[in-house]
This record gives C-alpha cells, structure tokens and sequence, in this order.
C-alpha cells in the first residue's frame, strides 16, 4: 500500500510513495470576495454552492443607474476591507472607521441590476450602508445582494450545463492561479507585484509556471474542476491594493507582451484560469491535492509563450 505522507525538499512539496516519491500540487490559498471589487478574506476552508465559494461576490456596489461598480473606475475601492461571519458583515476604511450591516436586508426592495451584459435581480440595502460607502469612494453608491431566486446565467459558449451559474464575479464561478505563474511573471517585472493585484478563489503550489492554462479536468481534493476560459486581465491589475492609486501599467504591460492573444475575436492580455465546478456542493481546504486529469490546449494562441 502507498504511504500518503508528504515532505517537502527546496520549497516543492513530494508525496512518499513505496517506490519513491512523486512531486505533488496542494492548494495553498483561498480567497473570497464578498463585496465585489473590495478586498477579499483568506480562508482556511470554504464551501462550494451552486454559484462559486459560499460569499463570494454576492454584494456589489452599483451607481445611479443600477449597474456595478468596480475598481476600473473607482480604485479606491481596493482600501475597503470585508469581514463577515453569522451576525453580519462589517466594512471599515481607514479613515471612516466601520460600518457592519445584516446579511440579507431586511423589508429590502429588489429590482434589476447590471452586471456587464447580464440584468438579474438585487436586493438594495437602506441609507446608512449606502451613505458610508459613498463617503469613503466620493460618490453616490448602493450596495445589493443577490438573492438565491437569481439566476446569472455562465456564457453558453463556456458552460458546461444549462443550469451553470454565477455571482456578481466578471463571468465565472472561480478563479485560479498558479504559485510559479505570478514567479515568473515576477521575473520580468521591474517591482514585484503580489497575487492580491490577480484576486484569484484559489492559488496551486507545485505547477509548472502556466500549466493551468491547460487544465480542462482537475480535482481539488475530493472536488471536480473543469477549467473552460482564461482569465483576460484589466486595468485593475495595475491598482496598488495598498494605495489605491493605480501604480504605472504593468503588470498589465509586460502581460500583454508574453500573454497576449486574441479569444473570441477580441484582443487580451491573460492570466489564470476560469472554472466550473462539476458539483453544485462541497469543501476545499488550503492542504488539499491538486491532481489533473485532463489536460486540453485553450482556444488562445499566445503571442509568445
């Protein structure tokens, strides 16, 4: 019988196997985002629901007209942190102190809201959340929540079944990155940049730089992942999260040299992978494998890999 226990040699990590041992991917992160375009929260467990990570990006912030907000235009937003736990969450900003709300407004009005081309249901929260919010970022703002009668439908070219759905996130249900991806990326940057500037549910240790691209069936522990896009990267990149200031154009720049390419006849600059859980149910903890069992080539052709 195979021994399970693992060791780790010059910061890669082995299983111990009978006849020797074999190099091993974990996950070494997970993050949520629970107010979309705000920062996240590391967790140390999560659960999978029908939408992504249970709290991931079911609050946005939306303007006048009652379509989202994001960093793009408002970088101000990466200063504002989230927590959340069963009594509620609670917003703070340097400067403005705290502000903690309930998780389901309550005698809430719903009516559409707009996220990219998508119009589902919000939930619109009262006065006192709005009127901080909209102190700290200089504008008139509106958080909502989306409820779990809304049905944001994935794209029809990249998901797997009619019933893929999503959150407020840009368009799919999780995000990964690779370890040695943002290493390499890294390397030819004039200043590093941490993966928060990538805002990524997971992040692998052990893959080879990019080899996520290539990942179209994968289980984290006990969990079944399709990879269907790569992820096409923006402006917001380019935000310090420290600061909230943009920092000059990489890694924007320097991606769009490397990872540049064209997907569904538009141009883009791409880092990390898009995915689909197989089950609408489940946990992934920080520790668990990571085993590919499907490796496809992704419908972009790099300009230069």
């Amino acid at each position: 019988m195979n021994s399970t226990s693992r060791c780790q040699l010059g910061g890669e990590i082995f299983r111990k196997l009978d006849n020797g041992i074999v190099k091993i991917m974990i996950l070494s992160e997970i993050n949520i985002y629970p107010i979309k375009s705000l920062r996240g929260i590391s967790l140390q467990t999560a659960e999978i629901d029908d939408r992504g990570l249970k709290n991931d990006r079911r609050w946005m912030l939306v303007d006048e007209n009652d379509s989202f907000v994001t960093q793009r235009v408002l970088p101000r937003m990466s200063l504002i942190d989230v927590a959340i736990d069963a009594r509620g969450l609670m917003v703070s900003c340097d400067g403005f102190g705290s502000q903690m709300f309930e998780l389901e407004p309550e005698g809430a009005v719903s009516r559409p809201v707009t996220v990219f081309s998508s119009t589902v249901p919000g939930e619109f929260y009262g006065d006192a959340i709005n009127e901080w919010f909209s102190d700290v970022l200089g504008r008139r703002l509106r958080l909502v929540r989306m409820p779990a009668s809304s049905r944001r439908e994935v794209s029809e070219k990249y998901r797997l079944r009619d019933s893929d759905i999503v959150s407020f996130a840009d368009g799919y249900p999780f995000l990964l990155i690779g370890e040695a991806s943002l290493t390499d990326l890294n390397a030819q940057l004039a200043e590093p940049v941490g993966m928060k500037r990538f805002r990524p549910n997971f992040v692998v240790k052990g893959s080879e730089p990019y080899e996520e691209d290539r990942w179209r069936q994968f289980r984290i522990g006990a969990n079944t992942f399709y990879g269907v896009k790569l992820k096409g990267r923006c402006v917001v990149t380019t935000i310090d999260p420290a600061t909230g200031t943009v920092a000059g154009k990489d890694p924007l720049l320097t991606l769009s040299k490397y990872r540049g390419g064209v997907l569904d006849g538009k141009r883009g600059a791409f880092f990390g992978q898009n995915l689909i859980a197989e089950a609408a149910a489940g946990t992934v903890s920080v520790g668990d494998s990571v085993e590919v069992d499907i490796y496809h080539d992704p419908p972009v052709e790099m300009d230069r890999k």
